[in-house]
């Protein structure tokens, strides 16, 4: 925290600017040490100003300075960001000569590492950052910005004053057992915050899905006998060439992906080797991959021949499919039908092809109403996405959960103490107020250079 780091803010390739970004208590000296404008010390915070870039007196590039003073910066430490020209030898000089003459390489992800550590943010704040760097939609870009905003933030501390309070009340209960009336009142708000806490808790934990959803996608698999037309339509899905298409059965041998966005979530298409026996060992390697896909995926397209009878090899691999998770296609309805939709009695399926413009249209929607798309995404979305937030909230809720039923049982009130303290505890630490080194070094190692 003593060093002054340095990184490249902008990516490295050709562009029209790129960013070189200083931070730490000597960054305003180090940068006036190339700086031809030799008054950044009496610059104004949050001021530009023009000049070169010089190294032994040779002139590395025209730029713009933005000088920055503490504490109000990103990691509340004097900053000066200079605006260079995009070439990649140019911003790469300019590191170099900044790294020379006394700055460090910031490692991945220090500038908010250093905003967490100075308290400009928390930890729920600055994992938001990072999926707002990395978000592959619109609903991802939604949720990541209302979290750097605080707006989830805000919901974990209510939950944490409202355990507080308990716990504060209970601390005085045990310290002068003999007010009667004290006692009263602290089971009165025992069971009113325990109960709302506890809605609010399952209320997180079920809104985590839909972050999970939203952050990482959903998965797809595209799955049926050979030649049924599964690359077909994982190309048409994707208005793109992305599986090879032939009339020779077999000719997917791997799994072949894609991505589209579907209301706002982003579909993993995967196009499967069509299963069926075979002796060829290329082909039985991808056929064993796509009866694996069955099992790992969110949804599983089963794809049939409108043209043909279903046999009794693609009804055997449909009833081995849970039921919760599959949709039935029956492409090439442009053709003369020859199924036995009698067979499928039981099962969702749904018509089309890859002929006309809109001939998946049905199976869009079909999906989108299969995995509720549409209750999804919102505007005022506020969700746990990753593995650690939903670790703990779901780690608060057994406590909480543990905290009522002792409570009903009439169990000693420092035994529900115990349940609500732990809650209170994972919550802080879901923000930050309680954390180790380790934890911190593994969360930022995951961020980019210069963010």
């Amino acid at each position: 925290m003593e060093d002054t780091i340095v990184a490249i803010a902008t990516s490295l390739a050709p562009q029209a600017i790129s960013i070189i970004k200083v931070s730490g208590k000597d960054s305003i000296f180090i940068v006036s040490k190339i700086f031809s404008n030799k008054n950044l010390s009496h610059a104004k915070s949050h001021s530009i100003l023009y000049g070169h870039i010089i190294d032994n007196n040779e002139v590395i590039d025209e730029v713009l300075v933005n000088v920055l003073k503490a504490p109000k910066t990103y990691t509340k430490e004097d900053t000066v960001e200079i605006n260079a020209h995009g070439g990649i030898m140019t911003t790469k000089k300019i590191l170099e000569i900044l790294l020379k003459n006394g700055c460090r390489l910031a490692e991945p992800g220090e500038f908010t590492k250093r905003a967490f550590l100075n308290g400009r943010i928390n930890l729920l704040e600055a994992e938001a950052v990072n999926d707002l760097i990395t978000a592959k939609t619109d609903a991802a870009r939604k949720m990541a910005i209302n979290n750097v905003d605080g707006i989830l933030t805000k919901k974990i501390r209510k939950l944490r004053d409202k355990m507080g309070q308990i716990l504060a009340n209970i601390e005085v209960n045990i310290d002068y057992p003999e007010y009667e009336d004290e006692l009263i009142v602290t089971e009165e708000l025992i069971e009113k915050n325990l109960k709302e806490s506890l809605e609010e808790l399952e209320t997180l934990v079920k809104d985590s899905h839909n972050g999970k959803i939203i952050k990482e996608g959903l998965d797809v698999a595209i799955i049926g006998v050979p030649n049924v037309g599964k690359s077909s339509i994982l190309n048409f899905l994707l208005d793109e060439e992305k599986a090879i298409v032939t009339d020779i059965p077999g000719t997917t041998r791997d799994i072949v992906e894609g991505s589209i966005t579907l209301n706002g979530i982003l579909l993993n298409f995967i196009d499967t080797a069509g299963i069926r026996e075979t002796n060829d060992l290329v082909e039985k390697i991808g056929v064993d991959k796509s009866k694996k896909m069955v099992n790992s995926a969110d949804l599983v397209l089963f794809i049939l021949n409108n043209n043909e009878k279903i046999s009794s090899e693609e009804l055997d691999l449909i009833k081995s499919i849970d039921i919760s998770k599959l949709i039935i296609f029956i492409n090439k309805n442009d053709l003369e039908r020859k199924i036995n939709l009698d067979m499928l009695k039981d099962y969702d399926y749904v018509f089309g092809n890859t002929k006309e413009v809109n001939g998946l249209n049905k199976l869009k929607e079909k999906i989108s109403k299969k995995l509720d798309l549409g209750n999804i995404v919102h505007n005022d979305m506020a969700y746990l996405s990753n593995v650690r937030q939903i670790d703990l909230i779901n780690k608060a809720l057994e406590e909480i959960k543990s905290a009522y039923k002792a409570y009903e049982d009439k169990c000693p009130i420092d035994i529900i103490e115990i349940n609500i303290k732990g809650a209170w505890n994972y919550l802080g630490e879901l923000i930050g107020e309680a954390y180790t080194d380790e934890l911190v070094d593994t969360i930022f190692s995951n961020f980019c250079l210069g963010k």
